[in-house]
């Protein structure tokens, strides 16, 4: 793992900068290097979107200073494709400059899109065409609107926290506040077992939902084939607590950690307490699929007791969230994850945990120590 940002991870940190700094960066990046990474960015989102069945090629022209970028963006008949060049009988041109292309991809929401030209040459000597509309859409769209809602993502992608679960309604409803944020998002199990190209479903509901974030994928198995740009996979044992510390402090803090990995209860605690001090303040931290507790094959028990049980930990945790309110002695001091989760929210299988400063003030000692019965009988 190195700690040398990617390109792709420059240009985010560039979009929250004021323009004549975001210039200076791109300048720093390349602007070659800078442009084939937003263009990369624009087909994967304009695969989402309907696109023409017939098979057009798009001229896109990206201006950085006195420099002019080629670039050939073909559409229809398959998933769009970005290739660097120039077509002179090209149905459409895009032009914009590449300052303003970037803040529009992967800064905060705004006015952006001024510098955008387009023609459409068949438009110049004949009649409107609605075959040219239809092809300069899914780009120009890819630009320009929102990503689309989660549980249509996890439908597009395969992703079985829809449809398998029914996990993306309460994702939706907790990690909206993080959706325009240039988050990190670590998730834990990439699927598709040893294959190397297989799995990555999540991965890019992810990156599609959160635009402006890095996604990190961590799997025992070696999954490159299914990284992309924004998508990262990381190879390692989720029960390895030493190894987990490391890639957190290589990678994170990260604004979100999902646990979709071997579901066995002593790798949902092994996992939670090495990754958890690398959440941010303000964070969360997922635990997935949480009826395999029960489940004894899975390292679970039926008797809902049980204490090494992983649901077991998640009501610890609970009970953590009070310290203050617990009668204790002076020397018992709350613990790292007592003194930093701030609140949990618990679905059928799945646990969301805050992480932030827990010092809210308990109930005064006096009234914890409270005797009723010597009141009532005084009554």
């Amino acid at each position: 793992m190195s700690t040398k940002p990617t390109v792709i991870e420059s240009v985010l940190l560039a979009a929250g900068m004021p323009d004549a700094e975001i210039a200076a960066r791109i300048a720093d990046i390349g602007p070659a290097a800078t442009a084939e990474v937003l263009l990369a960015e624009v087909v994967s989102r304009a695969s989402l979107l309907n696109g023409p069945s017939e098979k057009f090629e798009i001229q896109c022209d990206l201006g950085f200073d006195k420099e002019r970028l080629g670039y050939v963006l073909t559409v229809g008949n398959g998933d769009p494709t970005v290739e660097k060049g120039l077509n002179t009988d090209a149905a459409v041109t895009i032009r914009q400059d590449l300052v303003d292309l970037l803040r529009e991809l992967f800064g905060p929401v705004g006015p952006y899109g001024a510098t955008r030209e387009i023609f459409a040459t068949e438009y110049v000597d004949s009649e409107y065409n609605p075959a040219v509309a239809a092809a300069i859409w899914p780009i120009v769209g890819a630009i320009t609107q929102r990503p689309k809602d989660l549980s249509e993502l996890a439908a597009r992608f395969g992703s079985d926290k829809w449809g398998g679960r029914w996990y993306t309604p309460h994702y939706q409803k907790h990690f909206e506040p993080y959706r325009e944020l240039p988050v990190k998002v670590l998730e834990i199990g990439i699927g598709g077992y040893d294959a190397i190209d297989a799995g990555g479903e999540s991965l890019r509901m992810w990156k599609h939902y959160f635009r402006r974030g890095l996604i990190y994928g961590l799997d025992i198995f070696t999954k490159t084939g299914v990284e992309e740009s924004r998508v990262s996979v990381v190879q390692g044992d989720q029960g390895d607590e030493g190894f987990l510390d490391s890639l957190g402090r290589e990678l994170g803090p990260f604004d979100i950690i999902i646990d979709d990995g071997s579901h066995m209860s002593h790798h949902v605690l092994t996992s939670f307490n090495a990754l958890f001090p690398h959440v941010k303040p303000g964070g969360i931290y997922v635990v997935e699929d949480l009826g395999t507790a029960y489940w004894p094959s899975w390292g679970g028990a039926t008797d809902p007791a049980a204490q090494y049980k992983s649901i077991e930990f998640i009501k610890s945790l609970v009970d953590g969230l009070h310290h203050s309110e617990q009668i204790r002695d002076d020397n018992n001091l709350p613990s790292m994850t007592e003194s930093t989760i701030t609140g949990m929210h618990l679905y059928h299988n799945l646990a969301l945990i805050e992480k932030g400063v827990n010092t809210e003030q308990g109930g005064p000692e006096w009234l914890k120590r409270y005797d009723h019965t010597v009141s009532y009988t005084e009554a």
